[in-house]
């Protein structure tokens, strides 16, 4: 469905109390790609999955790069507003609770979350990133006090240099959100460790 912004799924909470999963794709991917993920991440909770509305390649994307690692800084944060309007327009169009939206995003669909939490903080509840870089620096930072954060990143990650996973822990830290990270044995790809310390992590801070 595209009439609110983004082509995008939608499936309600099991309860009023659960969570909504803000599902937010890689890059190539799309919007079912993540679907699945909320059965092992939290299977009570609802889901709101948009497709990204960049191509780089004919790949679907959150927002565009100038080259790997390097973002189109504007262009990012007028997606970011974007996205958050959507979010706000589906809260309304589902009568969903706008405070229980905690994104999982991973890569590409990682650094936009994080880019909610820095330019949209009123947006997310709390956010799973798998595999995040810096999106960008905002002067002044945001508040986010105790805004529950996974940082979920590989220390072989060749895309991800760990100085880059800790700056932006750090980043996040500062602006007061309450940041878990965690390491990996492996690279850039999701691992079933990543979704097993995801789903713990979400009981704790989302208790079922």
């Amino acid at each position: 469905m595209s009439d609110l912004g983004f082509v995008h799924v939608f499936h309600p909470p099991a309860t009023p109390a659960a969570p909504i999963l803000l599902l937010l794709h890689g890059t190539g991917g799309n919007e079912h790609d993540l679907v699945s993920l909320k059965d092992a991440l939290r299977p009570d909770a609802g889901v709101l999955s948009p497709r990204g509305q960049v191509l780089e390649r004919g790949m679907p994307r959150f927002f565009r790069r100038l080259a790997e690692g390097v973002f189109d800084i504007d262009d990012l944060k007028q997606r970011t507003h974007d996205l958050a309007g959507f979010v706000s327009r589906a809260s309304a169009h589902y009568g969903f609770a706008s405070d229980r939206i905690v994104a999982a995003g991973f890569s590409n669909g990682a650094n936009i979350a994080a880019s909610l939490l820095l330019l949209e903080p009123a947006t997310l509840a709390g956010a799973i990133l798998f595999r995040a870089m810096v999106p960008l620096v905002p002067d002044p930072l945001p508040s986010l006090p105790g805004t529950p954060v996974l940082l979920s990143n590989g220390r072989r990650d060749p895309l991800v240099a760990p100085a880059e996973t800790e700056r932006l822990a750090g980043l996040l830290r500062t602006a007061g959100a309450d940041v878990t990270l965690a390491w990996q044995e492996s690279g850039h790809e999701l691992t079933e460790a990543d979704v097993a310390q995801a789903r713990d992590w979400l009981t704790r801070v989302r208790p079922l």
